[in-house]
C-alpha cells in the first residue's frame, strides 16, 4: 500500500495530499475548491464531533440550527465584520432556473429583491434571532452551539486545510456582563486545548491574536496554535470575545437586575474540519496515516491468516471471539475476513490507514494460544498470550495515545527557538522553521513589514505576555513588552 508513496522529505505537500487520497479520507469534487469527505474520513470527523459535543454539553451548552442563507443587509450592520468577509462571500441573486434553446439558464425575471449570502459564519443571523429571545436578565446567558457547513470562497485550496466549503461547529453565547463573556471565551479556549492535547494527542500553544489577525468584529481573539512536521504553524481553534459589537449592531438589549436597559455581551468560538489536516500532519509518517486511538474509527483490526479452507472457519471463529471480547470493554474493532485480499495486502492497507493496533491470528497461534500484535506508532510487532489480551490491548492503546503526544511535544520543543536579532530570526526561519520566540514592538507596521519580508506572521501573543521579560524588537530595535510567537503558517 505504501509503494509509490511520496516521503515527507521528498515533497511534504505531495505526501500530505497522497495520504488524504490513498487513505480514503477525502476526494476532489466536481465543484472547484470543494471536497468529498469519504466514509473513513467522515468517521474520524464523527469521532471528533462526538468528543467535542460532549465537552460542550458538559459545560452547559446546547445545540441549535440557524439558516444557511443570510440577508445581505445583515452584513452592513457591523462594519468590521463585513470588511473581514466581503471578499470570501458567495452570493445568491436569483431563485429560479428555466429552459431555453441553449439548455438550463437562470431566469432573469426571478431576481431576489435582496441578495442572500451563503453562510461564511453566523454571527449576524444569530444576533438578529437573539433580539427576539432576550428581554430580561432572566433570559441570559444563552449558550448555543451549531454544527454546520460554511462557505468562504477560496482561490487556493487544499483538502481539509482550506476549502471553499467546510464543516465546523460555531458557538455563540450571550451574557449579562463583560466579565462573564470574557470568562466564557477563555473557558472555550480551555475546552479546545483539552480536546487537542488529550484526544488529538497534539500539543498546542494558547495565546491571543494581534489586532491584524483578530476575528472581524471581535475585541479579542484567543487561539490555539499547533506545529506541523514541516515546521509550519496551524491555527487549530479560536475563541472570540465580541464585546457588545453585535448586540449594538442588532439592538439586542436586556433589562438588568437594577432595572436598567443594557446591551448584551457576546462570544463566538469554533473549530472545523481543518482539524483533520492537523491530525494528519501532526502524527503521520512515511508509511501513511497515523491515528491516535481516541479518534480512530477502528482502534484494533484483526487479520485472520490461513492457507487451507479447513483452517479458515477455525481462525475466523477465533477472530470473532477476540473481537467480541474487546468490544465488551468499548474497544472499536474491525475483523478483516475478506476473501478477496491476502493477509500481506491487509497488513499494508490498515497500516497505511493508521489503525493503532493490529492483531494477526493463524492456526499456529491457536495451537500456541497466542496472537501477534503490531503497533502503528512504532511499527513494532510482538507475540503475546491470548489470556489477558483484553487488558493488554487496553494498556497498549493508552500507551500509543500517550506516546503520540510525547513525540509531537518533543518535536515542538526541539523546533521552538528563542532569537534576539533579525539575522538570527531569518536564519532560523529559513533553515529550521518552527515556532520563533522573538521580541516585537507591538505595532502593526512592524508586524506587516516582517510578514512582507519573510512570510512569517505572529501566530499568537502568549497569555502571560504582560508579565514576561521586556526587551528590544528584533526588527525595529524599539522597546518590546515581551516575546511573541512567530512562524510561517497554513
Amino acid at each position: 500500500m505504501a509503494k509509490n508513496f511520496t516521503s515527507r522529505k521528498e515533497d511534504y505537500s505531495q505526501w500530505y495530499n497522497e495520504i488524504v487520497i490513498k487513505a480514503d479520507l477525502a476526494d476532489y469534487s466536481a465543484v472547484r475548491g470543494s471536497m468529498v469527505i469519504k466514509p473513513y474520513g467522515y468517521a474520524i470527523w464523527e469521532m471528533m464531533q462526538a468528543a467535542l459535543d460532549k465537552k460542550f454539553k458538559d459545560t452547559g451548552h446546547v445545540n441549535a440550527y440557524f439558516p444557511l442563507f443570510i440577508p445581505k443587509s445583515f452584513f452592513s450592520k457591523e462594519a468590521k465584520h463585513v470588511e473581514g468577509f466581503a471578499k470570501e462571500c458567495a452570493v445568491v441573486t436569483h431563485y429560479r432556473l428555466k429552459n431555453d434553446e441553449t439548455g438550463v439558464v437562470v431566469d432573469p425575471d426571478a431576481k431576489l429583491e435582496e441578495e442572500l449570502i451563503v453562510r461564511p459564519t453566523s454571527e449576524t443571523i444569530i444576533w438578529d434571532t437573539y433580539k427576539k429571545w432576550v428581554q430580561s436578565w432572566r433570559d441570559l446567558p444563552i449558550l448555543v452551539n451549531q454544527w454546520a457547513n460554511v462557505v468562504r470562497w477560496e482561490m487556493r485550496t487544499r483538502l481539509f486545510l482550506r476549502t471553499s466549503e467546510f464543516l465546523w461547529q460555531e458557538g455563540h453565547t450571550a451574557h449579562a456582563t463583560r466579565l462573564e463573556a470574557e470568562e466564557e471565551a477563555k473557558k472555550m479556549l480551555g475546552v479546545y486545548t483539552d480536546f487537542a492535547e488529550n484526544f488529538m494527542a497534539m500539543p498546542v500553544l494558547q495565546g491571543i491574536k494581534t489586532e491584524n489577525e483578530r476575528f472581524a468584529g471581535a475585541l479579542e481573539t484567543y487561539c490555539i496554535e499547533a506545529l506541523m512536521q514541516d515546521g509550519k504553524a496551524l491555527q487549530a481553534g479560536t475563541s472570540h470575545f465580541l464585546g457588545q459589537n453585535f448586540a449594538k449592531a442588532f439592538d439586542v438589549k436586556f433589562l438588568s437586575k437594577e432595572n436598567k436597559l443594557e446591551y448584551v455581551w457576546a462570544t463566538s468560538w469554533g473549530v472545523s474540519t481543518r482539524l483533520m489536516g492537523a491530525l494528519i500532519m501532526t502524527h503521520s509518517d512515511d508509511s501513511g496515516l497515523v491515528l491516535p486511538p481516541k479518534l480512530a474509527p477502528f482502534q484494533v483490526v484483526i487479520v485472520p491468516i490461513y492457507r487451507k479452507e479447513e483452517e479458515k472457519i477455525t481462525v475466523i471463529e477465533k477472530g470473532k471471539q477476540i473481537k467480541a471480547e474487546l468490544e465488551r470493554v468499548g474497544i472499536r474493532v474491525k475483523l478483516d475476513d475478506r476473501d478477496t485480499q491476502k493477509p500481506g495486502f491487509k497488513f499494508a492497507e490498515w497500516e497505511f490507514k493508521g489503525v493503532p493496533l493490529r492483531i494477526a491470528i493463524g492456526p499456529r497461534d491457536i495451537t500456541n494460544n497466542t496472537v501477534e500484535l503490531a503497533r502503528r506508532d512504532t511499527l513494532t510487532k510482538s507475540v503475546t498470550d491470548m489470556e489477558g489480551l483484553r487488558e493488554q490491548v487496553l494498556d497498549l492503546l493508552d500507551e500509543i495515545q500517550n506516546n503520540l503526544f510525547a513525540k509531537a511535544l518533543d518535536f515542538r520543543n526541539t523546533h521552538t527557538t528563542v532569537v534576539n536579532s533579525w539575522d538570527e530570526f531569518k536564519d532560523v526561519l529559513e533553515n529550521k522553521g518552527g515556532f520563533i520566540m522573538a521580541h516585537w514592538d507591538g505595532t502593526s507596521e512592524t508586524e506587516e513589514q516582517i510578514k512582507a519580508e519573510t512570510k512569517a506572521t505572529i501566530r499568537s501573543i502568549p497569555l502571560d505576555y504582560d508579565n514576561s521579560e521586556e526587551g528590544v524588537c528584533v526588527y525595529s530595535g524599539k522597546p518590546s513588552k515581551g516575546r511573541v510567537v512567530f512562524a510561517k503558517s497554513y
